[in-house]
């Protein structure tokens, strides 16, 4: 497994084709993760959700971190991490340009407004609440085992198997 740093530049195209991040939040000295819907612009993440625990705690203490991910068969993946601060745009005349910016990008997607405007079953619907992170600093890694290929042409009854494990397994085998 090689594992390598991603540019500033890497980690805002990853970003940019992210709709779904999880979002970390803290309150009291307990965390809290969820997925949320996300959409970048410039250094802002915009997303939308309804009165409840993470927008409580947000706006208790605002600093966040989000986490977006990729997964590829086995070997390939990336991972990109925000640290940011929360901001909501409240529906009042001084936020309207932040929320027309906000409304454009989540109308890229079909089905935008759900499932955070869908209400609970058993509870009437709630008021979207539009926000969005503003990007303080971000990292991100990528890994790839290029060295996977050649190991299992070498040793065929490793294909499927960590390349950790396939060496101890050979290593209890040759003292066996």
């Amino acid at each position: 497994m090689i594992v390598h740093e991603m540019t500033e530049q890497e980690c805002r195209e990853m970003l940019a084709s992210a709709n779904v991040a999880r979002l970390a939040c803290a309150r009291n000295n307990q965390p809290y993760i969820v997925p949320i819907h996300v959409d970048l612009d410039r250094e802002f993440l915009y997303s939308f959700a309804t009165q409840g625990l993470k927008i409580d705690w947000m706006r208790q203490n605002p600093l966040v971190c989000l986490e977006i991910d990729e997964l590829s068969p086995q070997t390939h993946w990336a991972s990109v991490v925000v640290f940011g601060r929360y901001e909501e745009l409240p529906p009042m005349p001084e936020y309207g340009d932040l929320r027309r910016v906000a409304e454009r990008l989540f109308q890229r997607h079909p089905m935008w407004w759900q499932p955070a405007s869908v209400p609970l079953a058993g509870h009437e619907q709630r008021t979207p609440i539009v926000f969005r992170i503003r990007i303080d600093r971000m990292t991100g890694r990528r890994g790839s085992d290029d060295s996977a290929k050649a190991h299992i042409q070498e040793n065929p009854s490793d294909a499927g198997r960590p390349s950790w494990l396939a060496r101890v397994l050979r290593r209890l085998s040759e003292r066996l």
